[in-house]
């Protein structure tokens, strides 16, 4: 059962406009890639929760945080120190790299957003994963985690400084893959019902598309 525990923020980076790192010490907590934490502000009713963006074996906990407009928790996060506290409670999810997947079968790993915070914990955790990912935002400032060692694709649908001029979606009906990849799908509700319906189109099993909604 997992437990709330309080961790010692290491760092915090900022990475785009309005997206930020936070660095906290691991302590004992183990998880699956994938899976995301309750973050607490000490003595306070903010809550919120979080994908974990760190690999299995690095010696901290990352987390990709995105600054919302109206967005409490997200604005006193982004004014933390490094030596402050904070209350984690998990990991928690079932949106996970399950192995009996890759290790046969390519990936198709789609974000939107911070929905890119799970998969950089695939890909950390397993650098030699076969994937294709597609990141999609806004305007090219926006894009962040852009060191994937695999093919990385950033679909940009205001501006024209990214590898794509559109969004996720426009570049998978355009770029098919082949029927035998699996696919997790990361970020807004509405991507991800819009893709799940190209990619069962294009022929992918129902079955092999994963999916969890990210703000």
């Amino acid at each position: 059962m997992p437990m709330k525990q309080v961790h010692l923020v290491l760092d915090k980076t900022v990475i785009s406009p309005s997206v930020f790192l936070l660095r906290l010490e691991r302590k004992e907590i183990m998880f699956d890639p994938g899976q995301y934490v309750f973050v607490n502000l000490p003595g306070t009713r903010y809550v919120r929760e979080y994908s974990i963006s760190s690999g299995i074996n690095d010696p901290y906990l990352e987390l990709t945080i995105k600054e919302v407009a109206d967005g409490c928790m997200s604005k006193k996060l982004r004014n933390i120190e490094s030596g402050e506290l904070l209350e984690i409670e998990g990991p928690f999810g079932f949106f996970t790299l399950n192995e009996s997947f890759y290790a046969t079968s390519p990936l198709l790993l789609v974000a939107t957003g911070t929905g890119i915070s799970p998969f950089r914990s695939f890909v950390r955790s397993n650098p030699a994963l076969n994937y294709q990912l597609l990141h999609g935002v806004r305007y090219g400032n926006e894009s962040y985690h852009r060191d994937f060692p695999g093919q990385y694709i950033l679909c940009t649908s205001r501006d024209r400084s990214g590898n794509f001029y559109g969004r996720v979606t426009k570049y998978q009906e355009a770029h098919p893959i082949s029927t035998d990849h699996w696919c997790y799908l990361s970020g807004n509700w509405r991507m991800i019902e819009d893709m799940r319906e190209i990619l069962v189109r294009q022929g992918i099993p129902f079955d092999h598309i994963l999916s969890e909604t990210h703000n």
